[in-house]
Parts: C-alpha cells; structure tokens; sequence
C-alpha cells in the first residue's frame, strides 16, 4: 500500500506492480480524489478561511457526482475518474466523506489532547483508505476491518513520528498532549525540536503504541487474497522497518527524519516472505 509513482501521500497504494490490474483504476482515482483534497487543506499559501472553502466546493463536487448530476468544472478529471468508480465499484460514499472530514480538521486544528482525540482523527484520515481498498478486494468482514483500521492508524502514527523534525517546524504537534504531560514534556519543547531524555523517552513510548497496533493489524495479510495480500506484507513490513529506524536512532527523531532506502527492500521482500499464519 506504499506509492511506487508518486512522491507524497504516503500510505497509498498507487501504480504498484503488486496492485491488481482490475482494481487499478479504482485505485488511482481514490488517490486522485484524496491526493487532490489533501493538498486543498496542506499546500500553497491560501488563507485556512479559502482552503475550508475550497474543501467545502469540493464536498459539494463529491454529492454531486455521486447523485450523478454534474460537479463543478474545477476538478473535471478528479471527478470523471471518480464517477466511474462510484459506478462501477459502488464505493461507500461515508468513507470518502471522512477524508475530507480529516482534511477540514487539518486546517483548523494542530492539537491533540489524549490517544483517543488522535485516534478519531486516524479513524477519519487513515483508515478510510483501507476500508476502501477492502471494498475493492471483496473483504468485508469484521475481523478483516478490525485489522485494516489498526494497520491504518499504526502507519498514519508511525509517519507522525518519523516526520516529528517536519511537522513541528510547520507547528503541527500530532503527539498527544496527555503523553506530554506523563514524560513531563511542555509541548513548547517538542515544537521546538529539543532532543534530550524526556523527549526521547516521549517518542519511545508513542512508536510503542503504533508499533503495537501496526503487530495487532499484521494478520490480516493472510485474509487478503493474491497479489494485494503480497502487497499488503509490504506495506505492514514497510511501516516496521520505519519504527525500527526510529528505534535504531535511539528515538531521536525530532532532530533527524529516517527514511527508507533501496537496500532496505531486500530486508522487508525476506521479512515479507516470512510472515506465517497464526498457528
């Protein structure tokens, strides 16, 4: 579920090798689609009064499509795209909604008081996407879901804490105020990058949690049928590598962003292949 062609949106999977032929154009225009609202909310200099505005015509643009009536001529391929899958695949409209929900939030919002605040916040900006890659594969069932949200939500928390040196600069702090407080960390700290004990200690104790959940989520590897399911492990294997990373710098990751590299891809294709049924 990694990008292959694109360079942002990281837990997505696009143009993959792996992704089967037949989903793959449900595939790239969900990414379109999310691609394109994302970067309403992130990118430029707007104003957050016109990226919620934008959001809000591009909300509008989504109902429209899918009551098959005519969006406006803003987001043309965004929309042509979408409107045949919507068709054709029947994509739960809710779950298209909570992305752009997350994305809205994005705008508006740079804290979280507690694990549970941030976790609604994955349910929204996360775990949409593997429920709408399960749609596409045909599994739908409870445990399935279960475990698509826990990989969901550990990979969008790991990337929290690998890009803790970016966010922060941008004054966006995704570690949970409740945590701040337990490792005796101002959160003026974190925002400002000091590397010492306390903060460490902050990291090692978030990555456990999302490592945690990122374990609870793996089975479902084994439940995805064919080359989605390969694609899967290294998606679940991928996440692994970058908490591991994290861990390798000691948790120092307000000062330095670990990043995959090409040798790593022999180290997650064996851990792929090794991953076993539950006995």
């Amino acid at each position: 579920m990694q990008p292959v062609s694109v360079d942002h949106y990281e837990n997505f999977p696009v143009a993959s090798i792996l992704c089967p032929p037949a989903i793959r154009p449900a595939v790239i225009a969900i990414y379109g689609f999310a691609r394109t609202a994302d970067d309403l909310a992130d990118e430029g200099d707007a104003s957050p009064a016109q990226r919620l505005s934008d959001l809000a015509d591009f909300r509008r643009d989504l109902d429209a499509t899918a009551a098959h009536q005519a969006p406006s001529p803003r987001w043309t391929p965004v929309f042509s795209a979408l409107s045949t899958q919507l068709k054709s695949r029947q994509l739960p409209l809710p779950l298209l909604h909570d992305l752009l929900s997350a994305f809205e939030q994005d705008v508006v919002k740079n804290r979280y008081a507690d694990r549970a605040e941030l976790l609604d916040y994955c349910r929204r900006s996360a775990n949409p996407v593997g429920r709408l890659l399960l749609h596409l594969y045909g599994v739908n069932n409870a445990t399935s879901l279960a475990q698509s949200d826990a990989i969901c939500t550990a990979l969008q928390l790991i990337n929290f804490w690998q890009d803790l040196s970016v966010d922060t600069l941008r004054g966006r702090l995704y570690v949970p105020l409740s945590d701040c407080e337990k490792h005796g960390v101002d959160p003026a700290q974190v925002l400002a990058r000091e590397d010492n004990a306390s903060t460490r200690a902050l990291v090692a104790d978030t990555l456990a949690w999302a490592r945690g959940l990122m374990l609870q989520g793996a089975p479902l590897v084994h439940a995805v049928p064919g080359r989605a399911g390969w694609e899967l492990r290294l998606v679940v294997q991928g996440g692994l590598r970058i908490a591991e990373k994290i861990m390798q710098l000691q948790h120092a990751s307000l000062i330095t962003r670990p990043t995959l590299r090409w040798f790593d891809t022999p180290v997650l294709l064996w851990r792929a292949l090794c991953m076993k049924p539950a006995v």
